[in-house]
């Protein structure tokens, strides 16, 4: 996947096809719920696994069954096409 700097316009239309992110701050932004500690570790770990074979990490936090994720590309100052695809995986994966 080519990775490259989206427009407001192109963040605004993907935002369309994306349930619960919106962008914040210049990222994009989701907080996941789970009924338990141990589903949320283990969402964790099955997207971690994912976004070190992308070789892209989202920036995220993890209390008890929450996990607030921010997604930006870092060297880009700017969201990407992989952080959209991270996301998408991340919402396939709950």
């Amino acid at each position: 996947m080519e990775r490259r700097a989206l427009s407001d316009l192109e963040i605004a239309e993907m935002l369309n096809s994306l349930q619960g992110w919106e962008l914040r701050d210049g990222k994009l932004h989701k907080l996941f719920k789970f009924p338990s500690f141990a589903q949320a570790i283990g969402w964790l770990v099955a997207v971690a696994i994912y976004a070190d074979k992308l070789d892209h990490h989202p920036d995220w936090s993890n209390v008890y069954n929450r996990v607030e994720v921010h997604l930006v590309t870092h060297d880009l100052g700017a969201v990407s096409t992989w952080d959209i695809e991270l996301a998408k995986k991340m919402d396939e994966l709950v």
